[in-house]
């Protein structure tokens, strides 16, 4: 595998966040917006005890990977940690799989056996959902190396929040991406918190776009709420990569309005800091405000826009609420030893 002998010294500054134009604001108001709608599906579901075990949600960050899911084409791969429902829909997977899945039923993506945190699909890209913080960013790492093994111009996208920026593994995957100069993305979802304690309180550095700069690794911070933003970061990251320059880092300030678990009551935090965020910066209000605006869209158009997206999310709850548990037959189908 040859190795590149030298890089530019730092990636493109970033510029001014170009408008995105009718058909761009169109698709990311009615990606994000199902997003949404599928996990106030799922938080609604889980309090009626129909889905088990860990639920976390994304509502708040869905301009991260709409954003980023933007600039990718085939090929390409994605892979998070366990908030990542929006991640599966952003790829395609098709919600009726991801909702019969957090329901532990036959026809979910890990055939009712991985639940909420563990779901696959090959065929969209997506390796994963993992459960444990940071596992997925060695591999990530990993599934570039393979890239650049095969001799493609693929990039793999490796999300990992505030929170498992702090795990060793994730230095030791840094270093070896920069090394081998890997086509990676490392993508911090930065949404402050972590489990539940701020970033001023556990990280010595709280600029995550300069974690890598002790490997040579640029970085930049990137308003992760704003959907063209993520969108442009992304555009100039991905190509860095496709050109060989190797890893990159994106950290994307954004913002979780539900607790870190359907299990965290989030009172490390107010209730005005959360208005304040929905407010003033919330992802899929800037779309719509600008669809209005610039006279892309109606308001009757939206409304019927998210009608389609909720009788999407009623049909797959429905689907997953009514599909059959796995035969226990199939308990020992697919666990190796």
């Amino acid at each position: 595998m040859a190795v590149a002998k030298s890089r530019p010294a730092a990636p493109p500054p970033a510029a001014e966040v170009p408008a995105f134009d009718k058909e761009q604001e169109l698709k990311a108001y009615r990606d994000m917006l199902l997003i949404r709608r599928f996990e106030e599906k799922a938080g609604q579901m889980y309090g009626m005890g129909l889905i088990g075990g860990f639920c976390h949600l994304y509502i708040g960050q869905e301009a991260v990977v709409v954003g980023m899911q933007m600039t990718l084409k085939p090929g390409d791969k994605v892979i998070t940690g366990y908030r990542d429902h929006g991640h599966m829909l952003a790829t395609g997977m098709d919600p009726k799989g991801v909702m019969a899945e957090l329901t532990g039923r036959a026809h979910g993506y890990s055939k009712g056996k991985g639940g909420s945190m563990h779901m696959f699909s090959v065929a969209n890209g997506f390796y994963g959902g993992h459960g444990i913080v940071a596992a997925q960013v060695p591999l990530g790492t990993g599934l570039a190396f393979a890239n650049r093994y095969r001799g493609t111009d693929n990039v793999s996208l490796t999300y990992f929040g505030d929170g498992a920026a702090n795990q060793g593994q994730v230095y030791e995957s840094f270093n070896m991406a920069e090394l081998w100069k890997l086509p990676v993305v490392y993508v911090i979802e930065n949404n402050r918190y972590a489990m539940g304690t701020s970033v001023s309180r556990s990280s010595a550095q709280t600029d995550f776009s300069k974690r890598g700069t002790s490997f040579n690794i640029p970085g930049e911070q990137v308003d992760g709420m704003d959907v063209r933003a993520v969108k442009a970061a992304g555009d100039k990251a991905v190509k860095w990569c496709r050109d060989r320059n190797g890893p990159i880092i994106l950290e994307m300030l954004t913002y979780r309005y539900r607790g870190h678990s359907m299990s965290d009551p989030a009172k490390y935090r107010s209730k005005e800091e959360v208005d304040k965020v929905r407010t003033e910066h919330d992802p899929i209000e800037q779309v719509r405000s600008r669809l209005l605006k610039r006279g892309f869209a109606s308001e009757d158009a939206l409304k019927k826009i998210d009608a389609e997206v909720r009788a999407v999310i009623n049909e797959a709850a429905e689907f997953a609420t009514n599909d059959a548990e796995p035969d226990p037959a199939e308990l020992y189908a697919d666990v190796y030893k």
